[in-house]
């Protein structure tokens, strides 16, 4: 009987033992598969362009909100168009201002913006920056400087580049209209308002082989102030603008009735 006993406690100690040693196994296994998904942890860099306090997703987006501070944002590239009494083509008293399309552009952004987000699909602000109208002229003409009207001279050089340009500081008050966010945080925007500008200067450069590079200072008898109005659509970042300018482009009885507008791609939207 004490051998049948010390039997029955050897086998019971070694049975024991294993079951110890396979429990240690088990929890040592479940620890390295608990630890293994934080070591796999993945991290997202997000950079973005335009109003950085907008363009993420808060649970906060519902609020309305006051934004504002310095940016550089709504950066408008694109070509500028002269309409001359509702035509594209000009009068014979304009004819001098002839221009090459594809070299007649328009350039602008904002620097400083104020404004009130409503909720995540409103949202209305002011703001302020500066915007370049550079006209390639196609003909051998020089623009003349202090004159009561926009006058010139025919000039007997060929000129490689005869550019005659405009430059405002601009104020446009903006509504924008946005879709909700997608999963990958971006928009649908649409975005209008008018905009007054007030004229900075204008300028001539003119480039040839008989005079080398030219510039002239003057304010050409741009209009003093500009009233406007733009519209914008994109998405994200990027999308399409147009401006349309109300009032004549020259401040000069001869140019009555010629006015001008812009179109092309617009960066920063968001």
């Amino acid at each position: 009987m004490k051998k049948l006993l010390s039997s029955l406690l050897l086998i019971s100690g070694l049975i024991f033992q294993q079951a110890a040693a396979q429990d240690t196994t088990m929890t040592t296994t479940t620890a390295t598969v608990t630890t293994t998904p934080v070591k796999n942890r993945n991290y997202k860099l997000d950079i973005s362009f335009g109003d950085r306090e907008d363009t993420v997703k808060t649970k906060q987006a519902s609020k309305g909100r006051f934004l504002g501070g310095l940016t550089f944002t709504r950066v408008d590239l694109g070509f500028s168009r002269l309409i001359d009494n509702g035509s594209f083509s000009l009068s014979p008293e304009n004819k001098f201002l002839d221009y090459k399309g594809a070299k007649t552009t328009t350039f602008s952004f904002d620097v400083v913006y104020f404004g009130y987000r409503f909720n995540p699909i409103f949202k209305m602000y002011i703001a302020g920056g500066f915007d370049w109208t550079l006209i390639r002229l196609k003909n051998n003409v020089t623009i003349q400087q202090n004159t009561p009207d926009l006058t010139y001279i025919d000039e007997p050089i060929d000129f490689s580049k005869n550019r005659f340009s405009s430059s405002y500081v601009h104020i446009p008050l903006n509504f924008e209209l946005r879709s909700k966010e997608n999963h990958k945080g971006k928009r649908f925007y649409f975005v209008f308002g008018p905009e007054v500008s007030f004229l900075l200067n204008g300028k001539v450069k003119q480039i040839s082989d008989e005079r080398g590079k030219q510039k002239f200072r003057d304010d050409y008898n741009f209009q003093p102030v500009r009233l406007g109005g733009t519209v914008r659509l994109g998405y994200g970042g990027i999308g399409l603008f147009t401006k349309y300018y109300f009032n004549d482009m020259f401040d000069s009885a001869p140019q009555a009735g010629l006015k001008n507008m812009a179109f092309g791609l617009t960066f920063g939207l968001n």
